[in-house]
């Protein structure tokens, strides 16, 4: 996950797939050896949270992937102004 161009890398993705999905919430978990990234959708009028995909990954890309999200959110910011990440009684769950 560097800054330079993948052009040597074709990426192929699944008509299904690139559609997404949405979540507004990630629950993280951690081994010594993986990561484990619950993506899901919480309603907000029931309170209650269903995982949408979950992502293993190593620590090591783990690391890198947080890089690379920091540096983009460097950039969005720079160029749509700050994310406000809300209010600390807002709840972040681990």
């Amino acid at each position: 996950m560097s800054d330079e161009p993948a052009s040597k890398l074709q990426v192929q993705i699944d008509d299904d797939i690139s559609q997404g999905v949405y979540c507004n919430l990630v629950l993280l978990n951690h081994t010594e050896n993986e990561f484990v990234l619950d993506f899901a959708f919480i309603q907000p009028s029931s309170g209650r949270a269903k995982v949408r995909t979950r992502v293993i990954s190593s620590p090591r890309h783990t690391k890198r992937l947080l890089q690379a999200l920091q540096k983009n959110v460097e950039r969005y910011e720079e160029r749509f102004g700050t994310i406000e990440a809300g209010t600390e009684d807002e709840p972040v769950l681990h």
